[in-house]
């Protein structure tokens, strides 16, 4: 059940999402560790790359050991996306560049970019076109959201138009910019999209929480693979569960408490060697340590205590304090992580909606620190 992105085969069909501060280097590894996908990097704005900002160019270095070198990059000015893309193959050794359009960050929409951008679909057709042109033989693909709002849905002609530009594949998180990471996404939005375009695989996202939702999606949707993002927070297992259950193997219970925090040592000491500093790694970890432990009998003091800890060895006293026999009760297996903000309005620059033929890139839109 392989996905084909370009030349590049992804089996089981599972792309990390990334997500700023967390799939860095090293979650990406311990990720990887567990099982085969796709895994891209945290984004990286391409007005920074071009610029020649030296933390986007270390964010964009290949993971050692990764079959695949996977970029992702935003940008809103088709002149300058080009340019990154050909320094992310060109100089970064990339290959596979994933276009953001989808980002719902209010101070980004209220500009005119990210889940915004697609609005104006002149724009977005240039901005897809310059990327695959600067590309070559590399393959594009584009991750975007439903729309603005349910007034303003743009996934099907944003998916038509990218796959009329030489896209290798199109994904789409099912919500819109204003659910922002509330309610349920909206999988009938993916099949509707896998209906439209023909050509190119349709990748899902959206409430993939355990392995099992991730055939659910496939199969209620006819998508083409699935892409991942909370549902791996403080799980990186996740992928190995993913690859037995594409696999048709069962899928292992959650770990023993003893795992997870064997696994949480790992994770902070990998951490603690990209930064090159203790305490930067450790503070890196603490947004880590309530993901890891949902769910698990750990008390809300020690929660507290670990998420504020500042050295390795307070961390470390901390985790032996906690019962490795521990089971994670069933009733509490897919917990929601991370982001569950929304809905909200979304802010758009004035009469956005009224010049969506504008090809005019947004001032101000560009992003320009990577990660998010």
């Amino acid at each position: 059940m392989a996905l084909k992105i370009g030349s590049i085969e992804v089996e089981p069909p599972v792309v990390l999402a990334p997500m700023a501060g967390v799939t860095n280097p090293a979650f990406r590894r311990l990720c990887r560790d567990y099982g085969p996908g796709l895994y891209v990097t945290e984004m990286v704005s391409s007005r920074a790359l071009v610029e020649g900002n030296e933390k986007t160019r270390g964010m964009m270095r290949p993971d050692p050991g990764a079959p695949v070198h996977s970029v992702q990059l935003s940008g809103v000015d088709p002149r300058v996306v080009g340019e990154a893309v050909r320094i992310a193959v060109g100089e970064m050794g990339a290959d596979h560049v994933d276009l953001n359009m989808g980002c719902p960050v209010p101070k980004v929409t209220r500009l005119g970019g990210g889940a915004a951008l697609p609005v104006h679909r002149v724009l977005f057709r240039d901005l897809v076109r310059a990327a695959v042109r600067a590309a070559g033989t590399v393959p594009v693909t584009v991750k975007m959201r439903k729309g603005v709002d349910d007034d303003t849905l743009t996934y099907l002609e944003a998916g038509l138009t990218a796959e009329s530009e030489g896209v290798a594949a199109v994904a789409l998180h099912a919500r819109t910019a204003e659910q922002l990471y509330s309610g349920a996404a909206d999988w009938h939005a993916i099949a509707a999209l896998k209906e439209a375009v023909i050509s190119v695989p349709v990748l899902g996202n959206g409430d993939v929480w355990e392995a099992p939702d991730a055939v659910r999606m496939m199969a209620e949707t006819g998508c083409d693979g699935v892409v991942v993002g909370r549902g791996c927070l403080g799980r990186p297992w996740l992928f190995r569960d993913l690859a037995d259950a594409f696999g048709g193997h069962p899928v292992q219970p959650p770990p023993l408490l003893g795992e997870v925090v064997a696994v949480m040592r790992r994770h902070v000491r990998l951490l603690v060697e990209l930064r090159g500093v203790e305490l930067l790694g450790v503070r890196d970890f603490r947004k880590h340590v309530g993901w890891y432990l949902t769910g698990y009998p750990a008390g809300p003091e020690r929660r507290r205590r670990m998420a504020q800890a500042s050295s390795l060895d307070e961390l470390d006293g901390l985790l032996d304090e906690l019962d490795p026999s521990a089971v994670l009760p069933p009733d509490v297996w897919n917990l929601p992580r991370g982001h569950l903000h929304g809905p909200r309005p979304v802010t758009l620059p004035e009469r956005w909606r009224e010049t969506a033929d504008d090809p005019t890139p947004p001032e101000g839109a560009d992003v320009e620190s990577s990660g998010g």
